[in-house]
């Protein structure tokens, strides 16, 4: 029986453990950095800005002066920032254990990263799909590794256009739609990666999460929007912490329970907030031939092939 309560007291010794959290300069990012940190693993915080990624180290390490972190420089919106992060990682650590693809953006003005992909489908899917693609071998390396997608509960209001995928010239584009989109696209990533890792017979498991409704910087593009001036007391009262927040993507990668295909969310209402269950995906986010073109997709437009 696959246990409800769950909290990070239950996590064991990650002593040994080498783990990349994206986005780990704030956040759900920075919370999960944290907890695997005072577990004892290596991790290498991934962020854009080094800066950022060295206060939110101090942060840390100034409550756990113990905690092995290891900020690294890596740009989700450029390949070529991936492409380095990637080759430098892998000259300096021999494994991988865990990869927690954390970092987004989130309903952002229409927009094109360095590479010509729309911004929040470029960032939050391309960029993790190359850079779990380049990363893979170390993978192989680890031991029992993991594989964790953030997603959110708006992928439910998500949709795919392969005609129209990257919203180009703006067409057809508002920033919640594509931001639904990149997060559907997570999640069709996440549970093609899974079959592939299951016919290849593969010792790693790939899983997602969402945070539900979370108190972090992501939504900073409207949070001076009227109408969410006018429902902050309401927001503020269904939704959680930053750390709340990430603790199903926590538990997906640390749960000896969890089995690869799993996705965790809050077990409140509307999965807002809550302790990190087990929760369901929509329908869509299932679609094999959806996922399979994805990842033709994905492949094309990254330049990088991802054979598992």
């Amino acid at each position: 029986m696959f246990p409800h309560h769950w909290s990070v007291d239950k996590i064991p010794s990650m002593q040994g453990q080498t783990i990349i959290v994206t986005g780990g300069n704030s956040g759900l990012g920075q919370e999960a950095v944290r907890v695997y940190a005072t577990k004892g693993a290596t991790v290498i915080l991934a962020c854009r800005s080094i800066e950022k990624g060295q206060q939110a180290a101090h942060r840390i390490l100034s409550m756990f002066p113990q905690a092995n972190i290891d900020v690294m420089e890596l740009d989700l919106a450029s390949l070529q920032s991936i492409h380095t992060f990637a080759e430098q990682f892998k000259s300096k650590y021999s494994k991988l254990d865990i990869l927690m693809n954390n970092a987004g953006v989130m309903t952002t003005p229409y927009g094109k990263t360095e590479d010509g992909f729309e911004q929040q489908l470029g960032i939050n899917h391309l960029g993790h799909f190359a850079l779990t693609s380049l990363l893979f071998d170390h993978l192989k390396k680890g031991d029992h590794a993991r594989i964790v997608n953030i997603s959110s509960n708006a992928h439910k209001q998500g949709d795919l256009d392969f005609d129209n995928l990257m919203y180009e010239g703006g067409k057809g584009y508002s920033p919640m739609k594509a931001y639904s989109r990149s997060k559907l696209a997570n999640l069709l990533f996440t549970y093609e990666l899974q079959r592939r890792v299951e016919r290849a017979d593969l010792d790693i498991k790939v899983l997602a999460a969402h945070p539900g409704g979370a108190n972090t910087n992501l939504a900073r593009h409207i949070e001076n929007k009227f109408l969410f001036k006018m429902l902050r007391g309401v927001l503020e009262r269904i939704t959680q912490s930053a750390y709340d927040g990430a603790l199903p993507g926590i538990r997906a990668a640390t749960d000896k329970d969890a089995k690869g295909g799993q996705y965790y969310g809050p077990s409140g209402k509307w999965e807002m907030k809550g302790d990190p269950v087990l929760v369901e995906p929509k329908t869509r986010a299932l679609d094999v031939n959806d996922a399979d073109l994805l990842w033709k997709e994905s492949e094309r437009l990254t330049g990088v092939p991802f054979t598992v």
